[in-house]
């Protein structure tokens, strides 16, 4: 609780909308005899304008079958991730509350002894209890096995690599800047940890083979789906996908070795790819129970713009004001580019076909939005920073959320930190920084009091801020002040605050065995 306050006290903005104010409004309640099924496919490091469906014909259509669920589905175009990297993202989408009442303000490492705090309630954990079948595939971030592993948090089923692409060793290295390394290239400094492949929690293959994952992934996915109706159970789908975040490595029967040069071929493949894997589980479930499940694919943060042509795009978000004085403006900035991202929502029987949205929305939204489709409350004991978006997604109501604050993720302040806040089309910030940008180039961290303010609606680039003497800047200057007050005090009584522990340990890091180098499998399971 100390550690709430004093953020406060350094001027960190919290978000006070909560739960209960948007659940007065719910539109839509199921019966246990039609609880609808959820899959929520997360991809990792995109791009706003990765998508087609953003930018129509504007750059090549690498996302046919995510377009394909936007025109039979609702577009969000002002979706943001909860923060502007990894872990912090995930943890807020899971539990509907920012970093600073979650705990988790940055990334967990490979040698991490903890994760999701224990006293934070998931997602999963509240749809299992009430009878949902839960699974998980992918990119977890959140906790190594134990305590903090997905089937320790509310997950039945788990297949996937516990932490990101670039945090292991492999045999075969996909693309990255700089260059990745094989496992057989040696240590250098610590011992190399080969990247692990683990199902529930044991680890069937250790260095896993990057190019064969999406078979993998996508062969799980389709039998949890199709066994559905075996089970008779309605059931969560967490479908986490690393694709977009390097090491890229795309089949290599989709490119040819000329493209390969190129780089931004590499990268057009591998979104290529994810978009096939994203097909495939909307064919299945069409065939399965089409008018009874909800598909909702949005993205943990924007593109890594130090990888450079490894990179997505982040569109008409540029975040010119601070690229203008050095440095990026996507993953782990809070500039549009580093949290917009491409969100779509797919329910045939619910979701009006070809339908977009303005509302401003998070992804912390998807825990309460769930619930209240499933019938559920969450728990009282904790406070939100989620609102139900039940009406927006199925009524066609384009009131989001009035406030949207945007945690600081690496690129300035401290972690976690709330300086950037969205009040309906206008964003204001308290600290401006840069991430690095392709070449390495970075900005200088400033601190604006009062703060530099924008009009998204006429400056989608973020390029000129108003004019502090306007009155239009005074009006929004006095709203963003009323919010402060009025959250600083939310905060300063939340008793559910939790912490998380960021302790590394040489024995947490995930080995099949310890005796080999990078922790190798024995046999044909790790190569």
């Amino acid at each position: 609780m100390m550690v709430g306050i004093t953020l406060l006290l350094t001027g960190v903005l919290v978000s006070g909308i909560l739960l209960h104010k948007a659940n007065q409004n719910t539109a839509y309640v199921s019966t246990p005899s039609e609880r609808p099924n959820f899959i929520i496919i997360l991809a990792d490091d995109i791009g706003w304008g990765d998508l087609g469906a953003n930018q129509p014909g504007q750059r090549a259509n690498n996302t046919p079958n995510i377009d394909l669920l936007a025109l039979q589905g609702l577009r969000l175009t002002d979706f943001h991730s909860p923060a502007s990297t990894c872990s912090p993202s995930r943890a807020a989408i899971l539990t509907a509350r920012y970093g600073v009442r979650n705990g988790v303000t940055h990334n967990f490492a490979v040698r991490s002894v903890a994760g999701l705090p224990l006293s934070e309630v998931a997602l999963p954990r509240l749809l299992q209890e009430s009878g949902y079948y839960t699974a998980m595939i992918g990119k977890w971030h959140l906790g190594h096995c134990g305590p903090y592993a997905p089937t320790s948090r509310g997950f039945d089923y788990y297949l996937g690599i516990p932490y990101s692409n670039d945090m292991g060793c492999t045999d075969v290295p996909g693309s990255d800047l700089p260059p990745s390394q094989p496992c057989s290239a040696g240590p250098q400094g610590e011992p190399r940890v080969g990247l692990p492949l683990l199902e529930n929690c044991t680890v069937v293959q250790q260095p896993l083979d990057l190019w064969t994952l999406t078979l993998r992934y996508r062969d799980a996915a389709l039998r949890i789906i199709h066994s559905a109706r075996q089970r008779k159970q309605p059931y969560l789908l967490y479908v986490a996908l690393a694709h977009m975040h390097v090491p890229l490595a795309p089949p290599p029967a989709s490119f040819s070795t000329n493209e390969l040069d190129g780089g931004r071929d590499v990268y057009a493949a591998s979104l290529q790819e994810m978009d096939d894997l994203v097909g495939a589980l909307k064919r299945a479930s069409d065939e399965t129970n089409r008018d009874n499940t909800l598909i909702w694919f949005t993205g943990d943060n924007g593109p890594w713009e130090k990888k450079c042509q490894y990179a997505g795009s982040v569109g008409p978000y540029t975040g010119t004001w601070q690229t203008s004085r050095g440095g990026g403006s996507a993953k782990q900035t809070t500039w549009e580019g580093g949290h917009r991202v491409p969100t779509v929502a797919y329910w045939p029987s619910r979701i009006p076909a070809n339908t977009s949205s303005h509302a401003l929305l998070s992804g912390m939204d998807i825990f309460p939005t769930l619930l209240s489709m499933a019938g559920l409350k969450p728990p009282v004991d904790r406070r939100y920073d989620g609102i139900d978006a039940t009406d927006v997604l199925l009524n066609g109501d384009q009131t989001g959320r009035e406030f949207l604050f945007h945690p600081n993720s690496g690129a300035s302040g401290l972690f976690g930190d709330l300086q950037t806040v969205r009040a309906g089309k206008h964003k204001a910030f308290y600290i401006t920084g840069s991430a690095e940008a392709c070449g390495g180039g970075r900005g200088t961290q400033l601190l604006h009091d009062p703060p530099l303010i924008f009009d998204l609606g006429v400056d989608q680039a973020e390029a000129t801020p108003l004019d502090a003497g306007a009155p239009e800047y005074q009006e929004v200057l006095g709203k963003v002040t009323k919010a402060r007050e009025e959250l600083l005090w939310d905060i300063a009584t939340d008793q559910s605050v939790s912490t998380a522990d960021y302790t590394q340990d040489q024995s947490a890091a995930p080995c099949c065995d310890p005796q080999r180098a990078s922790c190798r499998c024995p046999g044909p399971a790790g190569g």
